[in-house]
């Protein structure tokens, strides 16, 4: 049997390391090993060992720059870094901080090794090209100059109106800059009487919600209220949004971090440029309608007169049983044209509406049959949408920065049905079950109620168009200090330690057991 000497193993590692580097495993365009000792020779303690070499040279293939993120804004990088984006080598992270952000790691996985022993490695495709952004590195900076704001302010609520003259006079006044608002912010009565507002009313562009387009029209988004002002502007854009900058004047407030008390200072930063990004997924929802009329039975006609609430969801009046078949097909007219595509930031819900049956839908992931949920309905929901909905179904908590879909389900009449955490590339498809003795309902976000007949299909992604949105201090702190906050996240009072249990620490070691069986007898006396 012949034997390898630590030399000729040396020589045999290296040879593979090699190898390794000349198929590029890692990156298309990834350098040598000779220009990698090459550049390591300008080093005034040159590096010989091959296991650090291997080492210092995986690091090295960590800091790799990625691209821009969405339309109108990118990832800051420095001059000099752009100057040398050709040589791979020299590039250093450089990123502009600013306020309290500190950066201190990177909120990604590790990077996977790709070879595994001496021979195995993953398979080169060219056409997967995966690249991941860190997102505590996610800045935002401007092409140029944002021009153009649209405020969105919570409709019906007293207590928002004077935020919202202030901070609209001070961004026409000061800032010079096109503020956008709605429509039906003119007809509030209080802010007809206001002598401010009606000063500046004639400066303001309006816009009507399902009217007018804002693609390409918006630099910048301030939400005024709660919540839901955030879900309202991630509506009105279907597709690249702009920045948003959330205060919280509403109830719950846990997408609003900022504090409206010191708004000049707070915007003019992110008008600057300093501040950090989270990137909040969305979901894109499809409905593929079934193109053959649908075939009613008599229960299910009876049920179809439960389950139309109002003209609002079923497109048409609807008078009584008798007229069923012609209001059905007056009703699927009516859902055909209605927009079959919608975004999504929290969660879409399928549920059996006002159907005192049983819930039946199918769920399929990738084109292949997972598994039926027999309740109340279904939630898929982004790592955004986990604390809303789908936390009070029993869903785990996810930081938006995670890549996935949750799914929930709502009261399932199963003891093993636990909520599911999938992939965020994965593609969900959702029908109603055609053993069902009832359709479903679905609603996107809580708007834009419509029915799913037996035959139709729901679609969900993950969209390529997330909602930038602008972080107080950072993506980890906002976080946390929000579920502290708004949600009393693991309060509780803290438990004594055994110095303060003067019960336990009175008793010693050399107590015996007639003084243990005398003492109730003495509280008994006393």
């Amino acid at each position: 049997m012949t034997c390898l000497s630590d030399i000729d193993l040396a020589t045999l590692h290296k040879s593979r390391l090699e190898e390794r580097f000349n198929y590029k495993l890692t990156w298309q365009q990834e350098p040598t090993l000779q220009q990698y000792k090459q550049i390591n020779s300008n080093h005034r303690q040159p590096i010989n060992d091959i296991n650090v070499l291997n080492e210092k040279f995986t690091k090295k293939l960590q800091l790799k720059n990625q691209e821009n993120f969405f339309n109108g804004c990118d990832l800051y990088l420095s001059s000099k870094e752009e100057s040398n984006n050709n040589n791979y080598f020299s590039f250093t992270t450089r990123r502009r901080r600013s306020g309290t952000w500190p950066r201190t790691r990177s909120l990604n996985a590790p990077s996977p090794f790709q070879q595994f022993g001496p021979c195995g490695r993953i398979m080169k495709n060219p056409s997967m090209v995966m690249q991941i952004q860190d997102p505590a590195s996610q800045r935002l900076t401007w092409y140029k100059p944002p021009l153009a704001v649209l405020v969105i302010k919570k409709m019906g609520d007293k207590d928002v109106l004077a935020p919202f003259v202030q901070l609209v006079e001070w961004l026409v006044q000061e800032k010079h800059m096109v503020v956008w608002v709605e429509l039906g912010v003119f007809n509030d009565p209080v802010l007809k009487k206001d002598k401010k507002f009606q000063d500046i009313k004639e400066k303001l562009v309006t816009f009507k919600d399902g009217r007018d387009d804002l693609t390409g029209r918006i630099d910048f988004i301030v939400c005024l209220g709660g919540d839901g002002t955030l879900l309202y502007a991630s509506l009105l854009f279907q597709q690249s949004v702009p920045p948003v900058m959330a205060f919280h004047l509403g109830s719950l407030g846990f997408l609003t971090p900022f504090q409206f008390d010191n708004f000049q200072e707070q915007v003019t930063n992110v008008l600057e440029g300093h501040a950090a990004l989270t990137l909040r997924s969305r979901l894109r929802c499809v409905i593929y309608r079934k193109s053959e009329k649908h075939k009613y039975s008599d229960l299910q006609k009876q049920q179809y007169a439960v389950n139309c609430d109002s003209s609002a969801e079923c497109g048409v009046p609807f008078e009584s049983a008798s007229t069923f078949e012609h209001e059905n097909v007056s009703n699927k007219s009516a859902l055909r044209q209605c927009p079959s595509e919608f975004m999504v930031l929290n969660e879409v819900v399928i549920d059996r509406g006002r159907s005192s049956f049983l819930s039946n839908i199918d769920l399929f992931l990738g084109g292949k049959y997972i598994t039926s949920v027999q309740g109340d309905g279904l939630i898929v929901s982004t790592p955004t949408g986990s604390t809303a909905y789908a936390l009070a179904a029993g869903a785990s908590m996810v930081h938006p920065s995670v890549p996935a879909i949750l799914v929930t389900p709502i009261c399932p009449h199963s003891l093993s049905f636990r909520p599911i955490v999938v992939p965020a590339g994965v593609e969900l498809e959702i029908s109603v079950s055609p053993d069902s003795r009832t359709t479903s309902k679905v609603s996107f976000d809580g708007r834009n109620t419509q029915e799913l007949f037996h035959g139709d299909r729901l679609q969900v992604t993950t969209s390529i168009y997330p909602v930038p949105s602008i972080c107080a201090q950072d993506q980890i702190s906002d976080w946390f200090d929000a579920l502290a906050e708004c949600l009393h996240w693991n309060v509780r009072k803290k438990q004594k330690c055994l110095d303060e249990l003067s019960d336990l620490t009175a008793s010693g070691s050399e107590d015996t057991l007639d003084e243990f069986d005398r003492s109730p007898d003495s509280i008994l006396d006393g």
